[in-house]
């Protein structure tokens, strides 16, 4: 097994919810630890950068909007096959499809609220963590 780090969002249906901690509780149950963490209101255009692979696609609009309607907490997540390990606690993105006890399919609200984002590779995890964080702020 691989020690890797990846990127985990909660977003602003779960924090206006405040499940910020029950989240971030899933998630170091499941044996990933949190090396960096930020709460931030990301601007209309941060939330378009960040997404900008999606800017084609008929949902973006929706996205970037609701992405920048409340607070997210940003997060670099550290642990054995890091990547894998969170998209399995945060379940499938559709909640109705998510397995029991996931975050997803405790918290989410809709396919379009559902609680947390999670890089998918190593890849999008690196570019993910540049896209919040700086070297120094990430501390193991």
């Amino acid at each position: 097994m691989a020690l890797e780090r990846t990127f985990s969002m909660i977003k602003p249906d779960a924090t206006r919810r405040n499940l910020t901690g029950a989240i971030t509780k899933m998630l170091e149950d499941a044996g990933l630890r949190v090396v960096a963490s930020r709460r931030v209101w990301m601007s209309l255009r941060d939330a378009q950068g960040f997404y900008a692979v999606h800017k084609d696609r008929p949902f973006f609009a929706e996205l970037t909007e609701f992405m920048s309607s409340g607070p997210t907490i940003v997060q670099v997540l550290e642990g054995e096959n890091a990547i894998a390990k969170n998209r399995e606690v945060m379940g499938a993105t559709n909640p109705a499809q998510a397995a029991e006890g996931t975050i997803r399919k405790v918290h989410a609200l809709s396919i379009g609220e559902n609680s947390v984002h999670g890089s998918d590779a190593p890849e999008t995890a690196a570019q993910e963590i540049r896209y919040w964080f700086s070297d120094t702020e990430i501390v193991g």
